[in-house]
């Protein structure tokens, strides 16, 4: 992990500014829709927040206009 951790997010925090539950974060991290690494001590999931913003873009200019991931 070449970045400093303070740029990562944790799945609570995540969920937060994506405007989910931390399950479905955990869901779309599993589908492959949005990628976590996983923290080098704990082993928990940790989202940068640039990941979640191109996320939320995709989400928002959808090809019908409708929010789905």
């Amino acid at each position: 992990m070449s970045e400093n951790l303070r740029d990562y997010l944790t799945v609570s925090e995540a969920a937060e500014f994506v405007g989910v539950s931390a399950a479905t974060l955990r869901n779309w991290d599993r589908a492959g829709k949005v990628k976590a690494i996983r923290h080098p001590v704990n082993g928990y999931r940790l989202y940068r927040k640039e990941d979640l913003s191109s996320l939320l873009e995709k989400v928002k200019n959808g090809p019908d206009g409708r929010a789905s991931v």
